[in-house]
């Protein structure tokens, strides 16, 4: 046992009240979770109200095309020429809607060809022209692109050259000589047995009587037609 300094016994530490500490750690994972509760609920409240101002910036920014077209509609058959500059004027205000949303037209594309900004719609053969472009240069835009804060939101579509005819005619030094047909010794053959065999003589038959062997003995000999024996 500890002593003190006036020589009695040093008293021990109290123990911690654990049903206290566990209360307290409750009491903390309540308020927590009570905090998180609330910061959902009012998370969502500001993101459904953020949708609704941003609809209605887009709506706002579109209804004066919406009207403009219309107007040319209704005045198409009074007068039909006017029909042509009131598709303008609406593609102008379509154009400036965009502007204000933040998106950037992308139609006025040249250059080598980006993947991240073009799609191939058709490939153009420039073989006749005096100074053909090298193969993947944008040559045209069929369909326009756009973008917004530097991210593309449809890329545009272009017609790319093909590029000059690369195909050239051939030299001695790159002609390959015809090759010598195959003949029926030379297939399936080892390189050391490719030379044909050389005919084997015939062996003459004898035309006088044949000789009594060990199988003829016993029968008469044979004789050529046409002679007495």
């Amino acid at each position: 046992m500890a002593m003190t300094e006036n020589g009695r016994p040093e008293k021990a530490p109290a123990a911690p009240d654990l049903a206290v500490e566990l209360e307290e750690c409750r009491d903390r994972q309540l308020r927590t979770l009570a905090d998180f509760d609330n910061f959902r609920r009012r998370t969502g409240r500001e993101l459904a109200a953020a949708r609704t101002a941003e609809r209605d910036r887009v709506v706002l920014a579109w209804l004066p095309v919406l009207d403009h077209l219309e107007l040319a509609l209704s005045h198409a058959s009074a007068d039909p020429g006017s029909l042509l500059d009131g598709v303008r004027g609406v593609r102008q205000l379509a154009l400036e809607a965009l502007r204000r949303c933040g998106v950037v037209r992308l139609d006025d594309e040249h250059g080598p060809f980006d993947p991240n900004r073009h799609e191939v719609g058709a490939v153009v053969d420039v073989s006749a022209t005096p100074d053909p472009p090298p193969a993947g240069t944008v040559m045209d835009v069929l369909r326009a692109g756009f973008a917004a804060d530097g991210r593309v939101l449809r890329p545009a579509s272009v017609a790319v050259s093909a590029g000059p005819h690369t195909g050239t005619p051939q030299t001695p030094q790159t002609a390959q000589a015809p090759r010598a047909p195959q003949t029926p010794w030379t297939v399936g053959r080892r390189p050391e047995a490719l030379r044909p065999e050389a005919p084997r003589p015939e062996t003459p038959r004898p035309e006088g009587p044949r000789s009594a062997g060990p199988r003829s003995a016993g029968r008469p000999a044979w004789t050529p037609p046409g002679t007495s024996p």
